[in-house]
């Protein structure tokens, strides 16, 4: 569920945008509502909500300068406003979105969505975050790759390389099988990017370099444990030259 404050001087431009919410947009919920950017920053750092949706002209302080009592700003923006000239300052600090008053139901489902798939990107590469920090970790010896039902652990030290497949990745293990996933081989090299052993050789291709047999120089050409050959970019060349070096393999 996402949790939104609405700010707004007026109660009845606040009243109005929450029972819009209520009957348009089921995944959001209102949290706290404040007429004043005072009262909105103490809801906001109470409530903690993933967005705020900010009237512009208000009392005392207007909504852009909600953002000056705020060090880091970790919750989205949605300025709800009659007045269209500030769309571009809106823009200019980031806003998910800008809805002009009257609120139109169309434009409010479509800023609630804009706000839903910041949110999840957010939490996606916060995870993708964390995940490469535990990888980095002596302790990790595992990932979690991710199948139609659930998730399945594989032994890092266990995969020889990595092919691309369009939308798909093979994951080629030592003991002979190979586990098709749907994810781009890019997920992997981000989550296996601490991992000094995995090196990107082609665009189709991510391998254990634990896991090389011979490299064939004249031919840009590796040869895995499992027999399987992998191609070598010309402009990675170099580079794993310099790896097999570091490694005293060459």
């Amino acid at each position: 569920m996402i949790r939104a404050v609405i700010v707004d001087d007026e109660e009845r431009a606040r009243n109005t945008l929450k029972a819009l919410i209520t009957e348009f947009c089921p995944e959001l919920t209102v949290a706290g509502e404040a007429s004043n950017v005072p009262d909105a920053v103490l809801q906001i750092n109470k409530l903690k909500p993933d967005v705020v949706f900010l009237d512009i002209e208000m009392p005392e302080y207007n909504g852009f300068e909600l953002l000056q009592f705020f060090r880091e700003i970790d919750f989205q923006i949605v300025f709800v406003t009659a007045y269209s000239e500030y769309a571009v300052r809106a823009f200019e600090v980031s806003a998910a979105d800008y809805l002009l008053k009257p609120v139109d139901v169309d434009s409010l489902v479509g800023a609630v969505e804009k706000v839903r798939k910041f949110r999840e990107h957010a939490a996606i590469q916060q995870r993708l975050d964390l995940l490469k920090d535990a990888l980095n970790s002596d302790e990790i010896r595992k990932i979690a790759v991710p199948m139609s039902d659930g998730l399945l652990f594989v032994e890092i030290a266990d995969i020889v390389f990595l092919e691309a497949d369009g939308a798909y990745t093979n994951i080629f293990l030592k003991n002979g099988s190979k586990i098709l996933v749907s994810k781009k081989l890019g997920f992997f090299e981000d989550i296996l990017n601490g991992r000094k052993i995995f090196f990107r050789t082609h665009r189709s291709s991510l391998i254990n370099i634990n896991c090389i047999r011979r490299f064939v120089r004249g031919e840009n050409t590796i040869v895995m444990d499992n027999n399987s050959v992998v191609a070598l970019a010309r402009d990675r060349k170099h580079e794993f030259e310099e790896v097999l070096k570091g490694l005293r393999l060459a």
